[in-house]
């Protein structure tokens, strides 16, 4: 049976119930259940959105919705498909029946359902999978930070679901004209084969998607950003250079190094406490034989110029003085099965899906860091880093891990986000190590997590930074460098550290950081520009200060972010949607609307070839302008990164 009420469209066919709604400008929503409602939608990082007016048509056993340029079709054996304001069909369900009655597509013996619910026996979730048919030249991008190569996702198979370095944002744009979020936050699959498109939920009570069709890739992710927020304005403070490294262990030594950077006039906005500066994991507060003058040390910095970034994990020991009362309280993630205590030796997780539990917490943080002058946090193992990853044995205050597990990370953020605001602070910005869906509106600036300090390494950052981006998440960064070794001395590892610095002088967010080899003891080597030797520092210093010289257009860049969801770094399609060529780059982006920056990503390399897109183009470095339409062979030496000026 379908009907239309309420500006949406119900189909109540066997055991499912089917509803499809406008959802922002051009844009549908899809749900789906074999319940008698459909539950959790606080999980959900969908806004309201604003009011449209769909042309609803029911014809027996088929229906449309139209809702601006999208049209979705219900035809009559319940498939759906969905076209553009052209009559261009974007997607369509995938299904092979063998109903010889239906006759909207060819009888097939293969008897395939677009969508289909196994049943989790004893619950009430299902394992869900949607089914649609593959398209031939279709590109895809997005999905949020996966540690791989590739920028087109098309071919790719995605575990949806958090890991360290590995960012589950399942919103995916399309080279044909659409977007598409898997509104579901089940760990789960998606695979973008030649054959057949494959959503997958483990365990799920619906079927929840949003789409929606542009006419580009910028209005196709305005309207995302419509629906799911776009991040706070940047402070300015962010925009120049973050300094860290695994790690400083006294106060002293913080204190130090940035009155280096003082003495040596290199531009530094942030400095960097990483982990294990407290007490015991949980405690949430300074270790006061290492950290004597906390409120000290932020005043002294603050002095310089300098904010200063604490740390903070989301485990907790069984050693630690809130332990106890946490899981008391019942504040803890736990278990299925076995011992909770697995993470950091014995610790486990905060809950933060109990917003009790994130109100506790946030209350030891403003005592013991935010009180001192703190106003910018690092949320380390934001996924979070599971024992093993073993989904299946880990319950949560809102549900099982393999049910709504994803929306850990931005309920993270949340947390933070939430206590700042509450003491007036604007634009909140807290560095994380994952997101989801909606994590941007909440000051999320993401960074790629523990990486191999490798060429191969850099060469994946390109594709993860520019994917999460088009993912909803314009605040992404990456350990300069790499974080997993990196010997200081090697002229090798050297050079792979001036070419990652050069790019991330052209990141949203520039930030060094790692764990360098050879290893002292306590594993806290070095890694301040100046510990490269007097070659690297000259090439950091001119970096640095072209990062400075770029703050006015950087600030320009986060303002669009903010008011429109403009990624700030994004494939060269994004701003040249009718070129061709444009799509096929995947070796250089954009950073903003004016710079094309073409970063070196091998080693050894002292020129190489740069597509320019149409117009005139100024290289930054010599000054000489090119015509655009061509590719250029464009020189590279070692203190030289090929950027160019968008006249």
């Amino acid at each position: 049976m379908i009907a239309g009420e309420g500006g949406r469209i119900i189909l109540r066919s066997d055991k499912e119930t089917l509803v499809i709604e406008a959802w922002g400008a051009n844009s549908l929503r899809v749900r789906a259940t074999q319940l008698r409602d459909f539950f959790d939608e606080d999980l959900s990082p969908l806004l309201p959105p604003a009011e449209t007016k769909p042309v609803i048509r029911t014809d027996g056993g088929a229906a449309s919705i139209a809702n601006g340029k999208l049209t979705c079709e219900i035809l009559e054996n319940g498939k759906l498909r969905f076209i553009n304001q052209k009559g261009e069909i974007l997607l369509e369900e995938y299904s092979r029946r063998r109903d010889h009655d239906i006759k909207t597509e060819p009888v097939s013996a293969l008897d395939v359902n677009s969508r289909t619910y196994e049943p989790i026996p004893g619950t009430d979730n299902y394992r869900i999978t949607v089914r649609f048919e593959a398209s031939d030249g279709d590109r895809i991008y997005g999905m949020g930070q996966y540690q791989q190569p590739f920028l087109d996702c098309k071919g790719c198979i995605f575990e949806l679901a958090h890991r360290n370095s590995q960012a589950s944002v399942p919103f995916m744009l399309s080279s044909k004209g659409y977007g598409f979020l898997w509104n579901n936050p089940a760990i789960g699959k998606a695979s973008f084969g030649k054959n057949l498109t494959e959503w997958i939920s483990e365990s799920s009570k619906k079927i929840d998607y949003w789409i929606t069709a542009g006419n580009t890739p910028a209005e196709i992710a305005e309207a995302y950003a419509g629906v799911t927020g776009t991040a706070p304005m940047m402070p300015d403070f962010a925009m120049g250079f973050w300094q860290c490294k695994l790690r400083y262990v006294r106060q002293e030594e913080i204190l130090a190094v940035a009155h280096k950077y003082k003495e040596l006039n290199l531009p530094i906005s942030v400095i960097v406490v990483d982990y294990c500066h407290w007490t015991k994991h949980g405690d949430w507060k300074f270790d006061p034989e290492y950290w004597p003058d906390p409120a000290g040390m932020v005043k002294e910095l603050k002095d310089m110029g300098i904010g200063l970034m604490v740390s903070v994990w989301p485990t907790v020991e069984r050693d630690s003085e809130n332990y106890r009362e946490m899981l008391d309280r019942g504040y803890l993630v736990r278990t299925e099965y076995g011992r909770r205590l697995g993470q950091v030796g014995n610790a486990c997780f905060i809950d933060v899906t109990n917003p009790e539990a994130r109100s506790y917490v946030w209350g030891k943080i403003k005592k013991n860091y935010y009180d001192l002058g703190i106003k910018v946090f690092w949320l380390d193992e934001a996924e979070p880093e599971l024992e093993g990853y073993e989904y299946g044995n880990y319950r949560y205050f809102r549900g099982s891990e393999l049910e709504i597990g994803n929306i850990y990370p931005r309920e993270y953020a949340r947390m933070f986000r939430d206590g700042m605001t509450a003491e007036k602070q604007e634009n909140v910005i807290n560095l994380i190590r994952c997101a989801a869906p909606g994590s941007q509106r909440y000051g999320a600036l993401v960074w790629s997590g523990d990486i191999d300090s490798t060429f191969a390494s850099l060469r994946s950052q390109v594709a993860a930074g520019l994917n999460i981006g088009l993912a909803g998440i314009p605040w992404w960064t990456t350990d300069i460098g790499g974080f997993h070794g990196g010997n200081i001395h090697d002229p090798a590892y050297r050079e792979c550290f001036i070419r990652w610095f050069q790019s991330g002088a052209f990141c949203p967010v520039m930030r060094l950081h790692g764990g360098r080899e050879p290893w002292v003891e306590g594993g806290h080597q070095d890694n301040e520009v100046w510990s490269y030797g007097e070659e690297v520092l000259a090439i950091c210093r001119k970096h640095l200060e072209l990062r400075e010289s770029m703050r006015p257009y950087i600030k320009e860049q986060m303002r669009r972010a903010h008011e429109k969801g403009t990624p700030v770094i994004r494939p060269l399609f994004y701003d040249f949607p009718s070129d061709p060529a444009a799509w096929l780059i995947e070796d250089q982006y954009m950073f903003g609307d004016k710079y094309l920056v073409a970063p070196v990503l091998y080693e050894n390399v002292r020129e190489r070839d740069v597509y320019l897109p149409e117009g005139k183009w100024k290289d930054i470095d010599s000054g000489q302008i090119y015509s655009g339409g061509v590719t250029i062979r464009s020189e590279a030496p070692l203190d030289r990164i090929p950027v160019y000026y968008r006249q």
